[in-house]
């Protein structure tokens, strides 16, 4: 299915079926991942993604069906919820899934604590202790390690520190480190980008692209899954669909699929009713044999139902803005801001005018300063911190906090929410939480137990009470599905009012930001344009930087340093790089050609199977539905050839 048979089959999962009570959560899940596959899993939230993993991992087990770890296979498995000792430093922390270097590493610090005495005998146990490191690859692992660790924001100093010293953010890029680390040949990643920044989860798609292994993604960012995974997984209660595309493109294929299944099924409901009518009209009269026949023929047909779509319910959520007063045109005037924490200059003399309408995004790594820049706008910043923010007329102000701090986890949801607006009756509070998908006794749940994706869209839900033509947004969509993502961000481009927001999510800034403040290195500055101009922008200057060094290089090498290479030499390297782009070429025009055929050859088939769908089912229905599924299998795997053929023509060019 995803696994090409030349690859080293790492999981099979077949008829797999799980469920609370009564109640299931999927079955008939089946698919096989090997060596090199890069798969994302998606679903809406609360549809079972974490429990499918947690099975896989064999922490749970199913209800029925099998899961099948291939012989020697390590398993790695991050999860949301960060389970980090509080005990030991973090490179202990990092260490900890590596016995023998652990052990070796303890047996060193002992040694190194006796040897303090300068006894000859410790001396020599030091000597003793460092070799038996150095052979367990301990001096290897920790280069390993440290390369991650400063990608995942983590200095040599932070190396030292105490786990029990770390933010809530800072064990997850721990626990995210420590499953990396191991390069287990199955990697599974449950949000891998909740706590990382822009430049810690470009870092970590370019990692997993060089991936070996076969790594399974949850994920609600978009963008990450496009740029990481080549295949797509729908998870659904009675359905389970494979895509060989990313994201993006499964969103388009699995419309049209389920635009022809639900044409599928319409048609035999109206040959139903027609053979019914028939059957009604016929059964004692003159066509008695007829009727009987059609009749028996009725109880054997397997009815088509109409597809599952498992994103239908979860866009019901509705993020609606209550009208507002206008604002003036100069909604925020702020001069010389300025904040520094733990004696180190966040940004200083930022300036900054905020006209209405406007929807400015603040960017940068984590703990660059966003959010404290963001409350230093919104009014909420300390006292140490500098400068002037002059407000403009008429502003109904709202603030989202990333910790969802506005949200009590000791009262209901319904509580919650009237705490807002005392005059709304439970009734009519369950009403309104209805739109933000909380049905049944959802509103009368505390919310201390609520899920992340629950809590947010809470807060949300407080936000949107009263009117508001001002909000101020820490990180949205942190813990929101998909579809309440894309829901949010419409909202937002269609709100009349002002937003400046923080966040790390690629697409949702793509949709919605007009402007860009990027806080970086002690410094904030302002980019006019959208969020991609900025990107365009940051990724310019490496390339400028490249080219620099590189005829920095070549005049070097021009100038006689050392180590150049002879004319001779160089003519040898030529031709063999020439040569080598020659087989490459070649390989690819091969490949290209082979496509071309192999695309031209579906396609006919691919017309023939929607000429004899379209016709009236004179055959059986089981043999038309044979024939739906077919045509799905094989026009996904004809916008996969077409996908592989465009990107090796555009390299081929």
């Amino acid at each position: 299915m995803l696994t090409p048979a030349v690859r080293m089959s790492v999981l099979q999962v077949a008829d797999l079926r799980f469920g609370y009570g009564g109640d299931t959560l999927f079955e008939n899940v089946t698919f096989t991942l090997g060596s090199g596959d890069r798969v994302a899993l998606v679903a809406p939230n609360g549809s079972g993604k974490t429990t499918m993993l947690r099975i896989l991992a064999g922490e749970i087990e199913p209800d029925a069906g099998s899961v099948v770890v291939g012989r020697d296979v390590g398993v790695g498995y991050y999860r949301q919820s960060h389970e980090i000792s509080a005990q030991g430093d973090v490179l202990g922390a990092f260490l900890s899934s590596f016995g023998e270097v652990m052990q070796a590493r303890d047996a060193l610090t002992r040694a190194q604590e006796a040897a303090a005495s300068g006894a000859a005998s410790a001396l020599e146990s030091l000597a003793q202790a460092t070799d038996r490191y150095h052979l367990a690859g301990g001096d290897e692992l920790e280069h390993k390690i440290a390369a991650i660790a400063t990608h995942l924001g983590f200095s040599d100093a932070d190396m030292s520190r105490p786990v029990k010293t770390l933010s809530g953010g800072e064990q997850g890029r721990l626990r995210l480190g420590t499953v990396l680390a191991q390069q287990p040949a199955l990697l599974m990643l449950d949000e891998p980008t909740n706590h990382l920044d822009l430049d810690t989860i470009a870092w970590l798609e370019g990692y997993l692209t060089d991936y070996r292994g076969a790594v399974l993604v949850v994920s609600h960012d978009r963008a990450f899954l496009d740029n990481t995974c080549r295949s797509t997984m729908e998870l659904g209660r009675r359905s389970f669909r494979v895509y060989p595309v990313r994201y993006a493109d499964y969103v388009v294929l699995r419309e049209e699929d389920l635009g022809r299944e639900r044409a599928l099924a319409e048609r035999q409901r109206d040959m139903v009713a027609k053979t019914e009518d028939f059957i009604r009209k016929n059964i004692a009269g003159q066509k008695t044999k007829q009727a009987q026949s059609r009749r028996k023929m009725l109880s054997k047909l397997e009815r088509i139902d109409n597809p599952e779509d498992v994103w239908a319910t979860a866009d019901r959520v509705a993020f609606r803005f209550a009208p507002a007063a206008r604002t003036g045109d100069i909604v925020i005037q702020a001069t010389g801001l300025g904040a520094a924490r733990g004696g180190r200059t966040l940004f200083s003399n930022f300036e900054l005018l905020v006209r209405r309408g406007e929807r400015i995004a603040i960017v940068g790594p984590n703990g660059a300063g966003k959010s404290t820049l963001l409350k230093l706008l919104a009014d909420r910043g300390g006292p140490e911190d500098r400068g002037v923010v002059k407000r403009g007329t008429n502003l109904q102000e709202g603030y989202f906090d990333q910790h969802l701090g506005e949200v009590d986890p000791t009262l209901t949801a319904v509580d919650n929410v009237r705490t807002i607006r005392g005059d709304l009756t439970i009734e009519a509070a369950r009403q309104y939480l209805a739109r933000f998908r909380f049905w049944g006794d959802d509103p009368l749940r505390v919310v201390r137990g609520f899920s992340g994706g629950e809590r947010s869209r809470l807060a949300i839900a407080k936000l949107l009470l009263e009117p508001k033509n001002l909000l101020f947004l820490d990180e949205p969509t942190n813990h929101l599905d998909i579809p309440a993502a894309e829901i949010l961000e419409e909202a937002l481009v269609g709100f009349e009012g002002t937003v400046i927001v923080a966040s790390h999510d690629r697409r949702f800034l793509e949709n919605v930001a007009t402007r860009v403040v990027s806080v970086r290195s002690g410094q904030a500055e302002v980019y006019p344009g959208t969020f991609r101009d900025y990107e365009d922008s940051r990724r310019a200057q490496p390339a400028r930087a490249k080219r620099e060094d590189k005829v920095a290089l070549q005049k070097e090498k021009a100038a006689g340093a050392s180590k150049a290479i002879t004319d001779d030499e160089a003519r040898r390297v030529k031709y063999d790089a020439q040569r080598q782009a020659a087989r490459a070429g070649e390989k690819r025009k091969r490949r290209i050609e082979e496509l071309e055929a192999a695309i031209a050859s579906s396609e006919r088939e691919l017309d023939t199977l929607r000429g004899k769908l379209k016709e009236a089912p004179t055959n059986g229905w089981e043999q038309l539905t044979k024939m739906a599924h077919d045509e799905q299998a094989l026009a996904r795997k004809v916008d996969a050839m077409l996908m592989e053929w465009a990107r090796l023509s555009e390299e081929t060019a």
